[in-house]
């Protein structure tokens, strides 16, 4: 290995590929963290009907790979016809970035969701009762007691989905984005 060849590309390699490995994961935890609460609060309904849906949408984007899931995005709608008609679908869909963070979005959501869900069911039983006595109810419990402390049970959880999602956005060099790996592939490809 020459290591001078590692010293000239590594800057070149991260102030090239860097932003956009930020953007992609920095937006879609974004998206992805306001995907999750909402489903997380469904997921822990009482009705099974309201579970549903949360239900199939978790279990989907945490049974199939990331890498599946960019290609149905990125390569698969595309083949829709109606998408293909709807200039503003379509605007967004022929757009390789859109598209990943469309993916990567749909799948943190998933995971997040599933912390969040697990965070609220830590919970403990007293603190939710207590704030019942206090006439909280409906949506004030759920912001003021059962949100802020599920986000402290499931934060540890939460960060390794964030370093997941980084390690995860190599796979967008799949569909011409060239971030950190794909720079350093390219860069290994010429050189």
């Amino acid at each position: 290995m020459r290591l001078e060849l590692v010293a000239d590309f590594l800057p070149r390699m991260l102030l090239q590929g860097l932003p956009l490995t930020l953007s992609l994961v920095g937006l879609a935890v974004f998206i992805g963290f306001f995907l999750a609460v909402p489903t997380a609060l469904l997921r822990v309904n009482r009705l099974a009907a309201v579970r549903a849906l949360p239900t199939a949408y978790i279990f989907f984007f945490r049974g199939t790979p990331l890498l599946v899931q960019i290609a149905i995005v990125y390569y698969g709608l595309s083949t829709v016809e109606w998408i293909r008609g709807t200039p503003l679908l379509w605007s967004v869909l022929r757009e390789p970035f859109w598209c990943a963070i469309i993916a990567f979005s749909l799948n943190t959501g998933a995971y997040s969701a599933e912390i969040l869900r697990g965070a609220i069911q830590a919970i403990p039983r007293g603190e939710v009762e207590a704030a019942r006595a206090l006439g909280m109810r409906g949506f004030l419990l759920v912001r003021r007691i059962i949100l802020p402390r599920a986000f402290q049970i499931g934060l540890p959880a939460y960060g390794n989905e964030i370093i997941l999602m980084v390690k995860g956005s190599a796979l967008a060099s799949s569909i011409t984005l060239l971030e950190v790996t794909g720079v350093a592939r390219s860069l290994y490809a010429r050189y």
